[in-house]
């Protein structure tokens, strides 16, 4: 083989592990969730919102309601290559309260008993529709009266 051939074989290697190191997937963590033995020692009916923050730290998300419970959320993505992320594991601990502030419950949730809730909506519509720039600049040339140019 050449001087050629050897180049071009350490070129075209040199893009295979290129191509495949894209392909590696990134795995993401966000969030926290605590272990269960962290959960194993809160008692319910005998800890309260105080000693559960205390203990295993107040959560990013709380109840907005009536000082409701804590929700401690923690998701795992993964990105693949060019693909959009994807969602591959979603853990969540909701401790409920009592009026008086007792640890009433505490439940575990994952991404199987999960749906899709949109929790806010900001979408401002465009009266521009389909329109380049140049069309709705030029647009604009008949819609202009004498009457309206400032004296």
């Amino acid at each position: 083989m050449g001087r050629l051939g050897r180049g071009f074989a350490g070129a075209l290697i040199a893009l295979l592990v290129v191509a495949l190191a894209g392909c590696t997937p990134i795995i993401r963590n966000h969030g926290y969730v605590p272990s269960e033995e962290e959960l194993a020692a809160i008692i319910v009916g005998v800890d309260t919102r105080d000693s559960v923050a205390a203990s295993i730290g107040r959560p990013s998300t709380s109840g907005v309601v009536n000082e409701g419970g804590f929700y401690y959320i923690r998701s795992t993505w993964r990105t693949v290559g060019w693909r959009a992320p994807e969602e591959i594991e979603r853990q969540l601990v909701a401790i409920s309260f009592d009026a008086n502030g007792t640890v009433e419950n505490i439940e575990r949730f994952g991404l199987e008993d999960g749906r899709v809730i949109t929790l806010s909506r900001r979408v401002t519509s465009s009266s521009v529709r389909n329109l380049s720039f140049i069309r709705q600049l030029l647009g604009n040339f008949g819609r202009v009266r004498l009457s309206d140019a400032p004296t």
